[in-house]
């Protein structure tokens, strides 16, 4: 096994920079800890803080290509946040105007979860603790 000590960062593409920023910061609540605009390639990255934890690298770039197909495209399926009460995580984005698919549970695990998709419609799923 190689020394690897945690994930330390998802990176996500997305296609409108200002409306993908807002929704990580304001809807999911991730505190920025560092924006660049890279000028060479008209392109943003914003470095972001989730729950002291991890980071999510949001890039913009000009034209990006659309997702293939949602979500059983080659590559990253979605994202999973765990939290301890998924009934109220859903209820808290659905009121800040997400759609949200219901509350379903894991049928292997018995736990609740539900998804719901970034501006992009990137698949990101809340998991119980």
């Amino acid at each position: 096994m190689l020394p690897i000590n945690h994930i330390h960062h998802i990176a996500i593409i997305c296609s409108n920079y200002e409306v993908s920023k807002k929704f990580y910061t304001e809807i999911l609540g991730f505190e920025i800890l560092q924006e660049v605009y890279r000028e060479h390639r008209d392109s943003y990255k914003l470095d972001l803080k989730v729950n002291g934890l991890y980071q999510i690298e949001l890039f913009s770039f000009p034209n990006p290509p659309a997702r293939p197909s949602h979500p059983e495209a080659a590559g990253l399926r979605h994202i999973a946040f765990e939290t301890d009460d998924v009934k109220l995580v859903h209820q808290l984005i659905t009121q800040k105007g997400v759609e949200c698919e219901p509350v379903r549970i894991d049928e292997t695990t018995g736990k609740e979860f539900f998804f719901f998709a970034d501006p992009d419609g990137l698949p990101i799923e809340f998991y119980e603790k």
